[in-house]
């Protein structure tokens, strides 16, 4: 290999390894131009209400992380976070005294009990998680539907201890933000200090090394789904506390912002790489351009169009660094 080729190596190398980093440079100078041309993006009123409006999205983006890892996809945690919302919703509605935590507990238990059905039919059945999660995401909105006879719920419907999940805080922390922050650092411990994190990654980057190695591939695959429906319950719970309403068509299309969140915090698609740091700064710059483009007046017509360039370009970049870094790895096992 000669000094060029090493060098360009290395760079490849240190991009892949930095990524955040630049992520991380490239919101920094986002949010200066945005400030430039609105000087009340970088209130901290507005920096509140963008950070809680991300929440949610952080929350999702993790057990998203942990099923892209696994070479999966889950399209259903949009109807999965609808119909834990619903009747959770329903619930309080019919029982004003029932305690919020509980309301919280109820949600996630239906969305763990959805992620458990959805991992055996991919884990145990061999449906493809494309194929699976497109078919339960229907049945799930089906299901939202039938168990709300068509109706909606209501902010007038719904106690105000139940509003309060959302609006409340602890500490001056808003509870959804502190929510976020209590999952992301127990699920930073989860994938780099646990055993089950590590065959998590293993899974995803060499499935029939994994296998040989003797860690349960169908087991791993059944928890990151189970995880996922947990995760999509809670939110489900947390959306309809914050916008005081239960719809049929909750979150519809919701998925593909937390895919999208997961791709600019550089999960790679294929499988095998990701990091909390990424989808943290990925769910970031989304909340950035949900709340900045119509600070700028940017055309609703445009809004979609430059957040899909975004991802794209997001999208292309890691696909470039993922083959340097493999081109060079064959390279060097060559010598």
């Amino acid at each position: 290999m000669t000094a060029n080729n090493g060098q360009k190596g290395t760079l490849i190398e240190n991009i892949a390894k930095f990524r955040e980093v630049g992520l991380l440079g490239f919101i920094i100078i986002l949010s200066v131009v945005i400030q430039w041309r609105n000087s009340s993006f970088l209130t901290w009123e507005n920096i509140n209400d963008m950070i809680t409006n991300t929440a949610i999205l952080s929350i999702l983006a993790v057990g998203m992380m942990l099923v892209i890892i696994t070479r999966g996809i889950d399209l259903s945690i949009g109807a999965t976070l609808a119909l834990s919302g619903m009747i959770a919703a329903l619930t309080v509605g019919a029982f004003p005294n029932l305690s919020p935590i509980l309301a919280i507990l109820l949600g996630t238990m239906i969305g763990l009990v959805s992620g458990v059905i959805l991992g055996a039919i991919i884990s145990k059945g061999g449906v493809l998680p494309i194929i699976a999660t497109l078919g339960m995401m229907y049945i799930f909105r089906g299901l939202t539907f039938m168990v709300s006879g068509g109706q909606w719920v209501s902010a007038h419907q719904m106690p105000d201890s139940f509003k309060g999940i959302a609006t409340g805080s602890f500490l001056g922390i808003n509870n959804l933000i502190l929510i976020a922050v209590l999952i992301y650092v127990a699920f930073y411990y989860f994938i780099n200090h646990t055993r089950t994190g590590r065959q998590i990654y293993a899974v995803g980057s060499n499935p029939d090394s994994a296998k040989i190695s003797g860690i349960n591939h169908d087991k791993i695959i059944w928890l990151v789904y189970t995880i996922m429906g947990g995760l999509s319950g809670l939110a489900g719970v947390l959306w309809v506390s914050k916008f005081a309403s239960a719809q049929g068509d909750t979150a519809s299309g919701y998925e593909l912002t937390v895919i999208a969140a997961c791709v600019l915090g550089g999960v790679n698609i294929a499988g095998g790489s990701g990091k909390i740091s990424g989808i943290i700064l990925g769910s970031v710059l989304i909340g950035i351009m949900n709340n900045a483009l119509p600070l700028i007046n940017v055309s609703p017509f445009w809004q979609t169009g430059i957040q899909g360039s975004i991802i794209l370009i997001a999208v292309v970049l890691n696909a470039l660094v993922k083959r340097g870094v493999d081109m060079n790895a064959l390279m060097r096992r060559r010598i």
